[in-house]
């Protein structure tokens, strides 16, 4: 029958030839498991690196931003659905080899390369390819996901990849199975994963109105985030706006993204922001110690840096981070 088991992320689909998994992108070609978008990004463009978003790690700073299409969650909120839960023969897609992305992300003056838009779990021969590649050419790699990913290929990926933006959906598995199409523990093994393997990581928790913003969803997230990942680890709750198969839900109130906040700081979090909100206080970073603030930003935009070799300029106490 020459099925084939995919053994890259928790649905471990079991394909027969010709057959796809979940994510559409990977596929049974002659008993072997082949990720037919290799080589075929849908989507390249130039972002900054707060866009990710990544505040913490080489801030104002460029990445060369890509992905193919396909993804192993379905998020009924998905942004970028498009190309995420579109059939890969249907999307457009260009010839680029891991070299030339090098060769692009150095031509346009990146410093790192973001494998994002989609997942990288579903391109991941890709994305390693490219990694070990745009490493070798001292560029760093940035890994925008999900995180639903089986731990073996996710300690070989950590091999080549420099920091991360891992999106936890909910602190629930309910949420996981009704919302997304997945499960709820593999993330959080993920994100241990991750800092283990010494991968700079931040988290993101997009805020869905009446699905996931009660006060105990940011209480929990936060205080697993303190003993699992650490208080320095950078948490951004990200405002919602109707997308997709969530068009009847309203935009996240400002009030709640400012709740959350004040909560996870409150559970002990030293750098907590607000995405996709104009405030001027929402992509503030500032001292844990004398609270100045030590780097400035309008949106995706770096206004000021104030670090001195990392630390405070006022009471020198080091900031968690990349900096250079």
């Amino acid at each position: 029958m020459n099925s084939v088991q995919c053994e890259l992320c928790p649905k471990a689909c079991l394909l027969a030839p010709g057959e796809s998994g979940d994510c559409r992108v990977r596929v049974n070609l002659d008993g072997r498991m082949t990720a037919v978008t290799y080589g075929f990004p849908c989507a390249v463009h130039v972002d900054p690196v707060e866009k990710k978003p990544l505040y913490h790690f080489q801030p104002g700073t460029l990445a060369l931003s890509l992905a193919t299409a396909g993804c192993n969650l379905h998020c009924l909120n998905c942004q970028n659905w498009e190309i995420s839960q579109a059939d890969p023969e249907t999307v457009a897609a260009s010839p680029v080899s891991p070299a030339q992305l090098t060769e692009l992300a150095q031509e346009q003056q990146c410093r790192s390369i973001a494998y994002t838009y989609t997942d990288p779990v579903v391109f991941y021969e890709y994305t390693y390819d490219s990694a070990r590649t745009a490493r070798k050419a001292g560029l760093k790699n940035l890994a925008v996901s999900a995180g639903y990913i089986n731990r073996r290929p996710l300690e070989e990926l950590c091999n080549v990849i420099d920091a991360a933006t891992i999106d936890v959906k909910a602190m629930s598995d309910k949420f996981y199975r009704e919302v997304c199409g997945g499960t709820l523990k593999p993330v959080l093994e993920a994100l241990v994963t991750y800092k283990r393997c010494g991968v700079w990581l931040e988290v993101s928790n997009l805020v869905l109105p009446t699905m996931n913003d009660r006060d105990e969803d940011f209480k929990h997230l936060a205080a697993w985030m303190k003993t699992n990942l650490g208080p320095e680890t950078p948490l951004h709750f990200l405002r919602f706006f109707p997308h997709y198969r969530m068009r009847e839900l309203p935009p996240t109130p400002e009030a709640t993204l400012r709740r959350a906040r004040e909560i996870a700081q409150a559970e002990g979090m030293k750098y907590v922001y607000i995405g996709n909100l104009a405030d001027a206080d929402a992509g503030v970073t500032r001292c844990p110690h004398c609270h100045r603030p030590v780097i400035e930003r309008s949106g995706y935009s770096l206004q000021h840096n104030f670090l001195r070799q990392g630390k405070c300029p006022d009471c020198g106490t080091a900031i968690a981070g990349v900096w250079e």
